[in-house]
């Protein structure tokens, strides 16, 4: 590898599923995506990693009300919000996570710490006792929006399959499947990538999510990517970790995207993804109507909020 410092780049994500429904959603959801954005990439600029990175976009994005992780989760059927998280350091390849986490603001700090923990994914009891272990504050992630959406599907006996990504006082024009996702590459040409998310909501009390499984996030030297849909779907595909294969054995980003999209399409599947490679190519593809991503591809931000309808997928 060239002792040149790489140009860094960064995709995040903050869900995928059915339309915003109006420009003022999709402007809204723009400038906090576009705000998180030149914030990690300010500090990839200044010589962060690609893991402390990660870390930060998963922080802003589980701060950021509007998005299923974090403040802003779903509650799940019995009124309770769980919260699951994983971070992968592509450097180390070190995978850490937890599953169905409750009563803290940012469940990514649980897996950083777990990255140098002999076990590295804990699930609700054991993460609990870390948190006491880690003199982490409570916190209870419970906003208003999420609160009056479990109110109005328990009135219904819960007949929705799941609650909405973007939390809006017109909870008729949320979109669904919420998740939020960070994949870096630093200046030392290292990728990391990170998941989290609230759940699918109004689910069955102990799913498990992709989002803490290499299902759903996964990297190594030579990509990292993060995922979001039916986490279901997802895990069926173990799509994050299928392209990362991919790419390792030779394919371009864009090629290892396409190809899993078009194997999705033809299975039915209903998710998204975001990536970026060793190369410093992006790329991101979804099967869903929308895909809620923005970028740095070290010129310019862009985003991904209005492409055409159907499977797409694309590069740069």
């Amino acid at each position: 590898m060239s002792n040149h410092p790489v140009q860094p780049k960064l995709i995040i994500h903050g869900g995928a599923g059915s339309s915003l429904k109006g420009k003022g959603g999709a402007e809204a959801v723009r400038k906090s995506l576009y705000h998180i954005v030149e914030t990690v990439y300010d500090q990839l600029l200044r010589g962060s990693s690609a893991k402390d990175a990660v870390i930060l976009g998963c922080q802003l994005l589980e701060d950021e009300p509007r998005f299923n992780a974090g403040t802003g989760s779903v509650l799940q059927s019995d009124g309770q919000v769980r919260m699951s998280a994983s971070l992968m350091d592509g450097a180390s390849q070190s995978f850490s996570g937890v599953i169905n986490v409750s009563r803290l603001k940012n469940p990514i700090y649980l897996a950083q710490f777990l990255q140098d923990s002999a076990d590295r994914v804990l699930s609700d009891y054991g993460a609990a006792q870390l948190l006491r272990e880690l003199n982490i504050p409570t916190h209870d992630p419970l906003t208003d929006l999420r609160l009056q959406e479990w109110i109005q599907e328990r009135a219904g006996n819960f007949n929705r399959d799941m609650a909405g990504v973007i939390a809006e006082a017109d909870l008729e024009d949320s979109a669904g499947r919420g998740t939020i996702g960070v994949v870096a590459l630093d200046q030392d040409g290292h990728v990391a990538a990170g998941t989290s998310t609230g759940g699918k909501g109004f689910e069955r009390i102990g799913r498990v999510s992709d989002s803490a499984m290499p299902a759903g996030n996964y990297a190594n030297a030579w990509a990292g990517i993060s995922c979001t849909g039916i986490g279901e779907d997802i895990i069926d595909e173990c799509l994050a970790a299928r392209i990362v294969v991919r790419v390792t054995d030779g394919a371009s980003l864009e090629d290892a995207f396409h190809r899993s999209f078009v194997e999705s399409q033809q299975h039915q599947r209903d998710l998204g993804a975001i990536g970026v490679a060793q190369s410093g190519a992006i790329a991101w593809g979804k099967t869903s109507e929308i895909l809620l991503a923005a970028y740095h591809n070290g010129d310019a931000i862009g985003d991904t909020l209005e492409l055409p309808e159907g499977m797409q997928t694309g590069s740069c």
